[in-house]
């Protein structure tokens, strides 16, 4: 199975053997242990479970103490699920950072960072009004429609609101380095969310050309 939970640790540079600086963020990937393994059989799909992350027993809460009983292994922090098209592991296998390789190409899924509450020219991008005395309109959504016909904000405008704390996948981007000893993917390029960030990663589905 190549897919892995990790954990965002931070953004460095690194030189490749021409010389030329490489942004890379490094990622604490694994090691993960198999929870649970789904197949189509008993579940309608295929799929595996992985646990990551170390938890005191006082910590986790009965259900879930109950399924890693059942799997027979130590309790874990973090369980993710993985889709697969057919399933190459068992229960209590042990997934580290060495089913990645350097050149391979990759999607990272995480959450955003989230901001807040923000307006329309910090969430969507949108330009402000001039900002002479005499303007009067300087950072407002703009135009809600027309008064009469039909009455009324179509929906999907674009209008202040919630932002960030979204899933968002980052595909294609590059392994540039493996570390087995200190379990760290060095990913070339920024994936989503803050430093502890936790991360799905598994192989590009779409590959870049």
């Amino acid at each position: 199975m190549k897919a892995i939970i990790g954990k965002k640790i931070g953004m460095t540079q690194i030189f490749d053997e021409k010389g030329i600086v490489i942004p890379v963020t490094a990622i604490l990937a694994g090691p993960c242990v198999v929870a649970q393994v789904k197949t189509v059989e008993t579940d309608g799909y295929n799929a595996v479970q992985l646990g990551f992350g170390e938890i005191k027993d006082k910590h986790i809460n009965k259900p879930k103490a109950g399924h890693f009983k059942k799997a027979g292994i130590e309790n874990k922090k973090h369980l993710r699920e993985f889709r697969v098209d057919s399933v190459d592991v068992t229960v209590g296998d042990e997934i580290k950072v060495d089913v990645f390789a350097n050149g391979d190409k990759i999607d990272v899924q995480g959450t955003t960072k989230g901001k807040g509450f923000q307006g329309v020219i910090k969430r969507h991008g949108q330009s402000r009004g001039p900002m002479g005395h005499g303007s009067m309109y300087h950072r407002r959504p703009g135009s809600m429609g027309p008064t009469s016909t039909p009455g009324r904000v179509f929906k999907g405008k674009k209008l202040p609101g919630h932002m960030g704390v979204q899933t968002v996948t980052i595909q294609n981007l590059d392994v540039v380095r493996v570390d087995l000893d200190k379990n760290v993917l060095l990913v070339k390029g920024s994936v989503p969310g803050p430093k502890g960030a936790l991360l799905k990663i598994r192989p590009s589905v779409k590959v870049a050309k």
